[in-house]
């Protein structure tokens, strides 16, 4: 049984996943995927701001700056 998607902020720092789930409104979205982030991308959380918002994050190959109620709401299946 596979194990449990966990939202993207849950990860730990360098922690590496792959996008399972966007559960972002629809307008939201396509500014996501421009960017390439799609269900079934590696991801690797980089850091926090300082008070925790924003989130970011390395998405095919640069950095990538998301909110962290956006973070929240990609959810990611850890890499084992």
């Amino acid at each position: 049984m596979p194990p449990t998607p966990l939202p993207l902020t849950s990860l730990p720092l360098g922690g590496r996943a792959v996008v399972v789930e966007i559960n972002l409104p629809p307008e939201s979205r396509p500014r996501l995927m421009e960017m390439g982030l799609l269900v079934g991308t590696p991801v690797e959380l980089v850091r926090f701001a300082p008070l925790g918002d924003p989130v970011d994050i390395k998405v095919r190959g640069y950095h990538l700056t998301l909110r962290k109620h956006e973070a929240e709401q990609i959810l990611v299946q850890p890499n084992a």
